[in-house]
């Protein structure tokens, strides 16, 4: 009889947790389909407002596109819309639409859409346009209609601005699609754009990524046959491919005729000097550009100081690099944790207690805590150190 009674207590517990749960499913349930409800009954009250024979002010048809939650009923508005007399889509309602059509991965519809606002000679910017670009290319992944859409700019009566241009080939380049790139290039004259710098940052940076170094730097020589000047950004992008690929007598010519053609360096052109010279090993010409780069009036920032530091563990010059952190604490440069790791266990190898004593208190001081592996190093220099001043005592 308690075995029975025991089983039954059981059997009612878990039927109450069971109803709980049935309880908690039912009401979910009711919520999404309220919500679902009320979602479709937004919509009707929102979709009800085109079919008003009063005349409908613009700012009332952004409302409504606005507000309807359905991405699949914005055609269909559109359409009504479009059906009335009284009103005629204009490129804030197209924007809109094509807007929400994004957002929801309908790309197919937008190219409807710009058919459609062809045939209504509504009259659309470059902005537009651009926005148009960025969509097919960044969120579509459809870098042919990115092109097609800028090609057909004319067909509108809208000429394309350089931004905009530059906008297709910048995409084409961080996509990799170097021939297009070159092909979009020389379209400039038919689509009535007028090169600037940035068109030609853009392709030797393309040709660059390429590993065409000698192509990239034949184009800097071809800017000036425009009228134009290369930039800073022009100069930076052929040093920056020059020292990837170790080839820093290259990118010290670049500077030169940087300086040459009367164009400042910033501190990124330094960092990006001092970083190849330093992994080429030259780490005391890099050390000569950072009293340079102070004398022009450039201020080196912590990666100007952190690519000597580099250098300096690289080459394991690492009394050196303890001595350069102290210089870099007088101009309020930290250097990272993998510099201080490196450096300990430097001078570890050397058996510098105290210069280890010092930036193991400043990496604490900075917030880092050393990795097993570096206490251990220390702990064995510590004994290292102490068996050879034992040694050293017994053989006095």
């Amino acid at each position: 009889m308690t075995l029975h009674c025991k089983h039954l207590g059981q059997a009612n517990y878990c039927l109450a947790h069971l109803d709980v749960r049935v309880q908690i499913i039912w009401k979910c349930s009711v919520s999404s389909l309220t919500k679902f409800t009320n979602a479709k009954e937004n919509d009707n009250f929102w979709l009800k407002q085109l079919d008003h024979k009063d005349w409908l002010a613009p700012n009332e048809v952004l409302k409504v596109f606005g507000n309807l939650g359905d991405p699949e009923l914005v055609i269909h508005a559109f359409r009504k819309t479009s059906a009335r007399v009284d009103y005629k889509p204009s490129e804030a309602l197209y924007s809109l639409i094509i807007d929400r059509l994004a957002h929801a991965r309908k790309f197919d519809a937008i190219g409807d859409l710009l058919d459609r606002a062809k045939c209504e000679n509504c009259r659309l910017s470059d902005d537009f346009f651009c926005k148009i670009i960025k969509i097919y290319g960044n969120v579509a992944k459809h870098l042919e209609l990115a092109i097609n859409t800028l090609y057909r700019m004319p067909e509108f009566h809208c000429w394309p601005t350089v931004k905009t241009f530059n906008c297709v080939l910048n995409m084409l380049v961080c996509a990799k699609q170097f021939e297009i790139v070159h092909e979009v290039f020389l379209s400039a004259s038919k689509l009535g754009v007028s090169l600037d710098t940035c068109c030609f940052n853009i392709l030797i940076k393309g040709l660059c990524e390429l590993d065409n170094l000698e192509a990239g730097f034949f184009v800097l020589h071809e800017i000036s046959k425009h009228r134009l000047s290369p930039n800073r950004t022009t100069y930076s992008i052929l040093m920056h491919a020059f020292c990837k690929h170790g080839r820093v007598k290259e990118a010290l010519e670049v500077y030169e005729m940087m300086d040459r053609g009367g164009c400042h360096p910033d501190v990124i052109t330094f960092n990006i000097l001092i970083s190849g010279l330093c992994k080429a090993g030259k780490v005391d010409e890099g050390m000569g550009y950072l009293k340079t780069m102070k004398l022009k009036g450039c201020y080196p920032n912590s990666g100007t100081y952190q690519a000597l530091l580099y250098g300096l563990l690289r080459e394991k010059q690492f009394v050196d690099a303890k001595n350069f952190m102290e210089i870099m604490y007088s101009e309020r440069k930290y250097p990272s944790f993998l510099s201080y790791k490196l450096t300990i266990e430097g001078l570890c190898s050397e058996e510098f207690m105290n210069d280890i004593d010092f930036v193991l208190k400043k990496m604490v001081g900075q917030g880092f805590v050393p990795p097993m592996g570096t206490w251990k190093k220390i702990v064995d220099c510590m004994v290292s150190k102490t068996e050879g001043c034992w040694l050293h005592g017994l053989q006095n």
